[in-house]
C-alpha cells in the first residue's frame, strides 16, 4: 500500500479529495501535533513513500529516517520551508501547487483592505458589546492598490481590484509585461509603489532573500493613510518597524495573515493595535482552493508513480 505521510490539517479533508484517496486505497498519515516541532514526523517518516508538505520545515535531519520517501509535494505554492539541496541530494523531486488557491488568497487581501477601509472588526465589535461608535470610512474605489509580487495571486487580485474600480500598479522583477499591458498595470520599482499606493498588498516568496523587505525605511515611503497587507510570509515584514510606524502616525493600518512564529506571540505590541486585521494564515483555506491543491498534489503523485516528472517540480 502507498502510504502518503502529510503536515497539512487541510490535505485530504475537502471537496473531492477524501473519496479520490479512498479510490486509490492509500494510506494517508496526518501529522500535525502542533506540540511537537516536526508535528509528528519522525514517528512515521521511515514508512512514509510520499510527503505532502504543510507549514512544518522539511529539513536535511527529518530525510535521514525517509529510506522509503520517493518525492515531496507542497500544499500549497511557498516552497521556502523545504530543504531543496538536502531533498536533492536524495534523489527526492520536490513539486508544489502553483496557482491552485490564487482566487483564495487574492480574495482574502480584499477582504483585508474592506475591513480596513469600512472599520468592519471594529464596528462589529461595538454593537455586540451594546455600543453603536459609526465611524466614517472610505471607499476603495479610485484608490490605488500596489502588489508586490504579480504571481499567480498578484494576477488574481489585480483582475478584482480593477473589477472593484481601483488603480493597480505592481512591481516585480519577473512580471508578465504581456499581462500588465493587457490589465492597464503600471510595473514600477518597490520605492515608487510604495510611495504611491493607498494599498500596499505582498505577494512575494519567503527565505533569506526576502528578509525584512519592508523595514523602516520602506515604511517611511508610505503615505500615511496607506495600509499595508501581508499575505505572504511573516519574515517579509518587520513587525517592529510596523508597530513603531502605526503608532506614530506613519501608516493608515496594516492586515496580517502570516507569522514568522505560527501561532504568533501576541505579547508584540502589534497585536494590540486598533488598525490592524489580523488572520491564521487562512489564506488559501476555501474548499475550493483546499480540494484544487490536494487534487494537484495527488496527480503530481500518480505522474511520479507512473514514471514520470511533474512540471510543477
Amino acid at each position: 500500500m502507498t502510504v502518503i505521510l502529510t503536515t497539512s490539517p487541510g490535505f485530504g479533508k475537502h471537496g473531492r479529495v477524501p473519496e479520490r484517496l479512498k479510490e486509490l486505497g492509500w494510506e494517508l498519515i496526518r501529522c500535525v501535533d502542533t506540540s511537537l516541532p516536526d508535528g509528528g514526523v519522525s514517528a512515521h517518516i521511515a514508512r512514509a513513500d510520499y510527503m505532502v508538505v504543510g507549514l512544518v520545515p522539511v529539513t536535511a535531519q527529518m530525510l535521514e529516517g525517509a529510506t522509503r520517501l520517493k518525492a515531496v509535494l507542497k500544499h500549497g505554492v511557498g516552497v521556502d520551508n523545504i530543504d531543496i539541496p538536502a531533498c536533492t541530494a536524495r534523489g527526492l523531486p520536490v513539486a508544489n501547487t502553483p496557482g491552485a488557491n490564487a482566487d483564495a488568497v487574492a480574495e482574502l487581501a480584499v477582504g483585508m483592505m474592506l475591513s480596513l477601509a469600512r472599520n468592519i472588526p471594529a464596528g462589529h465589535q461595538s454593537v455586540v458589546t451594546g455600543g453603536w461608535d459609526r465611524k466614517v470610512g472610505s471607499q476603495i474605489g479610485g484608490k490605488t492598490l500596489g502588489i508586490v509580487g504579480l504571481g499567480n495571486i498578484g494576477r488574481s487580485l489585480a483582475r478584482m481590484a480593477r473589477g472593484m474600480g481601483m488603480t493597480v500598479i505592481a512591481t516585480d522583477p519577473y512580471a508578465d509585461k504581456a499581462f500588465a499591458a493587457d490589465n492597464g498595470i503600471e510595473l514600477v520599482d518597490l520605492d515608487d509603489l510604495l510611495g504611491r499606493a493607498d494599498y500596499v498588498s505582498l505577494h512575494v516568496f519567503g527565505g533569506a532573500g526576502n528578509a525584512a523587505l519592508i523595514n523602516t525605511d520602506k515604511l517611511r515611503l508610505m503615505k500615511p493613510t496607506a495600509c499595508l497587507l501581508n499575505l505572504a510570509r511573516g519574515e517579509v515584514v518587520d513587525l517592529d518597524a510596523l508597530a513603531e510606524a502605526l503608532n506614530e502616525g506613519r501608516l493608515g493600518g496594516a492586515g496580517i495573515d502570516a507569522y514568522i512564529k505560527e501561532p504568533p506571540e501576541t505579547t508584540h505590541p502589534i497585536f494590540s493595535h486598533p488598525r490592524v486585521v489580523f488572520m491564521p494564515h487562512s489564506g488559501a483555506d476555501t474548499v475550493e482552493a483546499v480540494e484544487n491543491v490536494g487534487l494537484m498534489n495527488i496527480a503530481g503523485i500518480e505522474e511520479l508513480m507512473a514514471g514520470g516528472k511533474p512540471r510543477r517540480v
